[in-house]
């Protein structure tokens, strides 16, 4: 198994269940045969990044389409229970074993050459940092971490790994974007698939008292969540500068788009086909600018 473009990184953003759009992305780039040599994803981004990984295609689709009609999926009663609107445990622990709903393919994704890196705040702490391949040397160890990295505050139960606990990547200095851990790597170029259209800003989160409670042992994710969007708008703008300059390619969302909890699977599906025609449309113009055409 190879790579054939190695001097570009590909990036991911997350947007919980906004990758409905983008895990069309994903199985255009392999239908095309087109093998990165460096992949990162933050959050839903780094599901795409490990479908990517694994080259299938099929189960990038199915995390974000068919999959939400599993009864196990998640809703307000497993919120209720401690596990989540998203049942995290299952979806990422459970349903990616051999037996499991969407089986995973771990013996490709490590006999895949290209490089990972999977953004994740660690809550307990402060601190940002990317886990990578050396942190994934089983199937389990790769699927808590992108569980880890895709965790959404209050939404989902912090992920405990070792001694630390972890919530969502995109709490981190990046914003989401993990822009800053391609260029610590030593990219020029950046092919870059994002989850919001082109003319988004963010906001800035107005914090609650409800959330400031359920963090209470944990002050730095409230101080991260009134961070994000500054943080977020910045690399965006970045990227944009990027993008002007020929030094990054960048996919902005121009379609259908659902919520970022959004589990109804006819407007995921339409999500979906949105993203499936875009890239379809913007495919060529990829390849000339990877040397691929």
């Amino acid at each position: 198994m190879t790579s054939n473009v190695t001097d570009t990184a590909l990036i991911f953003e997350g947007g919980g269940m906004r990758a409905s759009y983008t895990a069309a992305v994903v199985v255009a780039l392999l239908k095309a045969g087109i093998h990165l040599d460096w992949v990162a994803g933050i959050s839903a981004g780094s599901s795409n990044t490990a479908n990517y990984l694994a080259r299938d295609g099929l189960r990038a689709r199915q995390s974000f389409v068919d999959f939400a009609a599993d009864p196990l999926f998640g809703n307000l009663r497993t919120f209720v229970r401690g596990r989540g609107m998203f049942n995290a445990n299952y979806i990422y622990q459970e349903s990616g074993l051999p037996d499991g709903a969407l089986p995973y393919d771990f013996a490709t994704f490590q006999a895949n050459p290209a490089a990972m890196s999977l953004g994740v705040f660690e809550a307990d702490t402060g601190r940002s940092f990317y886990w990578t391949r050396d942190d994934t040397p089983t199937a389990h160890d790769l699927m808590i971490r992108v569980q880890s990295s895709s965790t959404l505050p209050f939404f989902m139960p912090t992920v405990h790994i070792g001694e630390h606990s972890y919530v969502d990547g995109a709490l981190g200095p990046s914003g989401g974007i993990a822009l800053d851990a391609a260029k610590a790597a030593g990219y020029q170029k950046f092919l870059v698939v994002l989850t919001r259209p082109r003319s988004y800003i963010k906001e800035p989160m107005r914090i609650s008292r409800m959330v400031r409670q359920y963090f209470r042992q944990y002050p730095a994710v409230v101080d991260a969540l009134a961070r994000r969007a500054a943080n977020y708008n910045r690399t965006r703008e970045e990227l944009l500068e990027l993008e002007a300059a020929g030094d990054a390619m960048v996919f902005f969302p121009d379609g259908y788009l659902v919520n970022n909890q959004e589990k109804h699977v006819v407007k995921l599906a339409r999500s979906y086909a949105a993203g499936e025609a875009q890239i379809a449309r913007e495919l060529p113009a990829w390849k000339e600018w990877l040397g691929l055409a």
